[in-house]
């Protein structure tokens, strides 16, 4: 039997990070337990109202965040706030599928269009690396507004 799994971020700032991962991989935010969220509705609004109902003081507000694939077929990713910053190379990282299928010149270009798209979200364009048949296909390393490291792929 497989087990499903959750991708769990340490972060500085839960709401941006996710926001950011959220807007570059197509995720949503879901609405908090019971909450029914009108079509357009703000769910990182619907959160603060829900916790502010809770008693949850406005400085814990922020310690948590989390995402979903609205298909439901990726995996939740979770945000969570800690007291220290990245300090070393992520040893575990995300590729994010932006070119399946493409190849040579037309995979490139496809991964340079992603690349300019998210960097206007936040991220970091660190290195290009071409294509190597048959071993590599070519990829982009970039980073996350937090400096975790991730490939376009």
């Amino acid at each position: 039997m497989s087990r499903q799994i959750q991708i769990t971020f340490d972060a500085h700032d839960p709401s941006a990070l996710s926001s950011f991962w959220r807007d570059a991989l197509g995720y949503v935010h879901p609405g908090p337990p019971g909450a029914e969220l009108p079509e357009g509705a703000d769910p990182l609004a619907a959160w603060d109202d829900f916790l502010e109902r809770a008693g949850v003081p406005k400085e814990q507000r922020n310690t948590r965040s989390a995402i979903e694939d609205p298909d439901g077929s990726g995996p939740r990713i979770f945000f969570q706030q800690v007291p220290e910053g990245k300090t070393a190379k992520n040893r575990v990282h995300l590729d994010v599928r932006a070119a399946p299928g493409l190849q040579g010149d037309e995979r490139m270009a496809a991964l340079e269009a992603d690349c300019e798209r998210l960097v206007a979200l936040g991220a970091t364009r660190v290195r290009r690396f071409e294509p190597e048949p048959p071993m590599s296909a070519g990829h982009i390393v970039m980073t996350d507004p937090e400096g975790n490291e991730f490939c376009l792929d």
